[in-house]
């Protein structure tokens, strides 16, 4: 059983950044693709960013092309986001989520199709 615990969030001025964790326990194997999603309040949920843990390609939401970068340490077993020019728009609680397939790019809008989810950490922008 796949297991995830999110960790970083917080609060940060416009601009700032911040860098989020997400550690896995349970296997997961080169098969699999993992990401972070995000929901504001009374916002639905909306794709960040995806990685596929063998080889990692990584697709990105326009919304943050450019700002934020995901990343995994396969030895540690965790994902990350960092999150560079942050926007007060960014603020939501960001989960991470993992699937036992690869992903294409439109799997960023894809958040049904992943099985495994963390309970959240909230990041707050203010300006």
């Amino acid at each position: 059983q796949v297991q995830l615990v999110e960790s970083g969030g917080g609060s940060v001025r416009a601009g700032g950044s911040l860098r989020l964790s997400c550690a896995a326990s349970g296997y997961i194997s080169s098969g699999y693709c993992m990401g972070w999603f995000r929901q504001a309040p009374g916002k639905q949920r909306e794709g960040v960013a995806v990685i596929n843990t063998g080889d990692g390609t990584t697709y990105y939401a326009d919304s943050v092309k450019g700002r934020f970068t995901i990343s995994r340490d396969n030895a540690k077993n965790t994902l990350y986001l960092q999150m560079d020019s942050l926007k007060p728009e960014d603020t939501a609680t960001y989960s991470c989520a993992a699937r036992p397939f690869t992903c294409s790019d439109a799997h960023v809008h894809w958040a049904a199709t992943f099985g495994h989810w963390g309970q959240g950490t909230q990041v707050t922008v203010s300006l």
